[in-house]
């Protein structure tokens, strides 16, 4: 399979907001990456996040292996610090390799969910 993907991608706008409805951790609000490496090397990715009101918070760094998927929710993000709630974001991602990112964000504040997904804005 060729290479696929590019080694920067931007997500504008991110929200995580403070209440959910339903059993945790299930019908927990959140914010994914979906991102996708169907190389032959694995993916070295770093994400930074960006807020209206304060400075940029990162690298928090995953690996996704040769020729697979993993999803990251941003509610597990935690290291250099965990995402705050009912806050506005957006983030970058890099990557020493093609990958393909999408954003997700399942919005579970009244009883009637919704699911959205869309590919994120490459950079490179």
């Amino acid at each position: 399979m060729k290479t696929i993907g590019r080694t920067t991608w931007a997500i504008p706008g991110g929200h995580i907001p403070l209440r959910s409805t339903g059993p945790e951790p299930d019908f927990t609000i959140n914010d994914e990456l979906c991102i996708l490496n169907a190389g032959r090397q694995d993916a070295k990715v770093e994400i930074t996040v960006f807020y209206a009101d304060r400075d940029p918070v990162g690298p928090y760094r995953l690996t996704v292996p040769a020729r697979r998927t993993r999803h990251v929710r941003f509610n597990d993000l935690i290291d250099p610090e965990a995402m705050p709630l009912d806050t506005g974001d957006a983030c970058i991602v890099d990557a020493d390799v093609p990958i393909v990112v999408q954003f997700n964000r399942r919005d579970t504040s009244q009883a009637e969910n919704a699911l959205l997904g869309v590919i994120a804005f490459p950079v490179d």
